[in-house]
């Protein structure tokens, strides 16, 4: 999807687990749901 709007350099972190404590935490385990971070670029129009 990054790719598709022109980003370059794309880049995924690690999963890490944003739901630790939260309310949902328990849904959250069932679908196995993993937060990641996400860099990429976006070159410079001429």
């Amino acid at each position: 999807m990054l790719a598709e709007i022109g980003f370059v350099d794309i880049q995924i972190g690690p999963p890490y687990d944003t739901f630790g404590e939260a309310r949902g935490e328990k849904k959250a385990r069932l679908f196995a749901v993993y937060g990641h971070t996400f860099m990429a670029r976006k070159p410079r129009s001429p």
